[in-house]
Parts: C-alpha cells; sequence; structure tokens
C-alpha cells in the first residue's frame, strides 16, 4: 500500500514518519515512533487508555486517523516530564496513591493535563466531567481527582 508522510510536533520535536493512510494514531504511536505510553484498551474510543492532546484538546488516539495529526502538535504522556522532572500532574499521582495496575494512567493523566492547560483552577465537577472518558478499574476514582486538585493547587 502505498505510503504518505505525517508530519507533526511530538513532545516539542518536529517528527515526520511514513504512514498507511488507513493507520490510526495510537498505531502510529506505539507502533511507528516507539511511544508505548500511550495504551490500546477497548480501541472503541471508549476506556481512554489511548488520550493525547492534539492541539490543546484531549483526544481518543485510537479512532483518530493518523492523518489528522498532519501539522498539528501532539503530546503522549512521555512529553509531560521536562528535564528529568515528573509533571506536576505525574507527581501528585504518585503522591496520592492514585496509581495502580497503571494501565489507565497515561490517558488519565492526558485528560487531566489538557484540563488544567485550559483551566488551572478546575472544581470538582470540572474535573470529574474532563476524565468521564477514561475507565479505571483498580484505583475507583477519588484518589486520581484529589491528585488532580493537589496538581491544581
Amino acid at each position: 500500500m502505498k505510503t504518505y508522510p505525517l508530519t507533526m510536533i511530538l513532545n516539542g520535536q518536529k517528527v515526520t514518519v511514513e504512514i498507511e493512510p488507513s493507520e490510526r494514531l495510537a498505531y502510529v504511536l506505539r507502533d511507528r515512533l516507539g511511544l508505548t505510553g500511550t495504551k490500546i484498551g477497548c480501541d472503541e474510543g471508549e476506556c481512554g487508555a489511548c488520550t493525547v492532546i492534539l492541539d490543546g484538546q484531549a483526544v481518543d488516539s485510537c479512532l483518530l486517523p493518523a492523518m489528522k495529526a498532519d501539522g498539528c502538535e501532539v503530546v503522549t504522556v512521555e512529553g509531560l516530564a521536562k528535564g528529568g522532572e515528573l509533571d506536576p500532574l505525574q507527581r501528585a499521582f504518585i503522591d496520592k496513591g492514585a496509581v495502580q495496575c497503571g494501565y489507565c494512567t497515561p490517558g488519565l493523566l492526558m485528560s487531566a493535563r489538557a484540563l488544567l492547560d485550559e483551566n488551572p483552577r478546575p472544581t470538582e465537577q470540572e474535573i470529574k466531567d474532563a476524565i468521564a472518558g477514561n475507565l479505571c478499574r483498580c484505583t475507583g476514582y477519588l484518589k486520581i481527582i484529589e491528585a488532580i486538585k493537589e496538581a491544581a493547587g
């Protein structure tokens, strides 16, 4: 099948990769670029494990045709830490015990980061709304919400 160049700003770096037109962003990130922090859970846009930030918006990358990211800025969980320092949101998840098996954590972090970038002081309801598309089967959501509040504070 014919391939096409996909160029994007990925975690702050310009990246170009040849992809097939039918590829979805989650698979390009994982399989072609080695960024395995983006998880594929349901592969139907229901669980949020594949959430990345595309031009400031949290999106389910398992559903997104990769070419939709052409010319865009994409941030994955690997792009949160800067200079060896965890993002305050990552630190809060650790401090509050909001991580158990960790499978949902990258998607939750990305949904929360998109929220905090847009609204640095969200209400508890706004936090709940922002992570409503992210399923967690281990922790429940109390510690996750507390971690997001702490990062916002």
